[in-house]
């Protein structure tokens, strides 16, 4: 039965395990550099590498959410880590950019089964209706505070210990996820929802518009978010301008463009706690829909100023702010609505199917960014596709019929 207080175990649990499949996730931008560095590749075969990640995180998605939903949640989160952990050790042997590219489908896969679409479908089914949406703003905040810690914790491990050693590391921070697992108690759905199988549920949803404009909409979301998180680090440490000696960033321990990078994208994962926990708090007094409208009217506005302004460590640290407040702000929101219009037995899956529009998305942000930089020297082109695709995601929200099925076809 889903519980009155807000902070339960399941919440707890599922927030931790979120925080550290985010932290090693987040971080795999910082080693872009290092790795093409290492062995004369090219910008876009490592890129291809995380692209492929991404993209087998969205595949893997609504399998394992589906392994969840019939097989219990923990054997799905038990899988998810195995192959996660299988995959960071074998990358960590690997010397071509086939070998990579090929390990990071177990990486993806992994992070399928200990992520968002799984995590967040047992902290909703264990939530009140008035603690849902806070709920799934506290978890998805824990993944944020996981983008905080990866990347300064695998920029300082670089500097003390091969790429390859660091990889190993995270295989066991992942495995030792599994030690949550005791307080995370498979939870159902209200009695209600049971009646109809999967496959009615499901023929429903795809049949009903409001849910095709969630799933194309998502997809700008995951196009950003691939993007910045594997090029980010390395766009800032080439194109920012240089860092004044005896200045503030100096007396905090930012002496390069390269800490620049890593603490900017920190930074994104700091501000963005604050505006998941607000988007949630937000989602159950207004329309998500039009919360998610505004979420993506001002990554565009922001991303277009961003873009068009002078690259200085003023305004990377102003834009990361701006854009972490807005980061995974969607995400509560997203899998919200999912839950609020077609219920929560199969919130998981249904979830899962429209995070692999965001997973698409991902995919083509992070390989277009390595392509397009080899082709033109630069990141620019990349940008403005992510500020156009944005600009479409707002308006695709808007006709969205923030009601439940259930209840539309009872009128009908």
């Amino acid at each position: 039965m889903p519980q009155t207080r807000l902070l339960t175990p399941v919440l707890l649990a599922g927030s931790m395990i979120l925080l550290i499949c985010f932290s090693i996730r987040s971080s795999f931008g910082i080693f872009q550099i290092p790795i093409a560095s290492e062995f004369g590749w090219a910008r876009a075969e490592f890129s291809m590498a995380i692209a492929i990640q991404n993209l087998a995180w969205g595949i893997g998605q609504p399998i394992f959410s589906a392994i969840a939903e019939r097989f219990t949640d923990r054997k799905a989160i038990i899988i998810g880590a195995l192959t996660y952990a299988a995959g960071l050790i074998l990358s960590s042997f690997a010397v071509t950019p086939g070998g990579h590219q090929a390990y990071e489908v177990l990486v993806g896969f992994g992070i399928a089964g200990t992520g968002f679409g799984v995590i967040l479908a047992v902290v909703g089914r264990a939530a009140s209706d008035e603690n849902r949406s806070m709920s799934l703003a506290i978890a998805t905040a824990a993944g944020s505070a996981g983008q905080v810690f990866g990347p300064p914790i695998a920029e300082v491990l670089l500097n003390i210990m091969p790429w390859q050693s660091v990889f190993l590391a995270f295989a066991g921070a992942i495995l030792a996820a599994l030690l949550f697992l005791p307080m995370l108690r498979t939870t159902m759905a209200p009695r209600s929802a049971l009646d109809a199988p999967m496959s009615t549920i499901l023929k429903q949803a795809f049949s009903d518009p409001s849910y095709s404009l969630i799933f194309l909409g998502f997809f700008s979301c995951g196009y950003q978010l691939g993007f910045m998180t594997a090029h980010f680090p390395a766009f800032v440490t080439e194109l920012c301008g240089p860092i004044a000696s005896g200045g503030l960033l100096p007396s905090l321990g930012i002496t390069s463009t390269s800490i620049l990078g890593a603490v900017a994208f920190s930074l994104i994962g700091l501000a963005n706690i604050v505006g998941t926990l607000t988007a949630g708090w937000l989602g159950k007094r207004l329309p998500k829909k039009y919360l998610l409208a505004g979420i993506y009217t001002g990554r565009t506005l922001i991303s277009a100023w961003f873009i068009l302004t002078p690259i200085t460590p003023t305004t990377v640290l102003i834009f990361s702010a701006l854009m972490g407040a807005l980061w995974l702000a969607s995400v509560p929101l997203t899998s919200g609505l999912v839950a609020h219009i077609y219920g929560l037995r199969y919130m998981g899956t249904l979830y899962g199917i429209v995070f692999f529009s965001h997973q698409l998305g991902s995919f083509l942000g992070v390989w277009l960014g390595g392509r397009l930089y080899d082709l033109t020297g630069g990141y620019t082109l990349v940008w403005w596709v992510g500020i156009g695709v944005g600009a479409l995601s707002a308006i695709l929200h808007l006709p969205i019929r923030e009601v439940p099925l259930n209840a539309r076809l009872a009128t009908t």
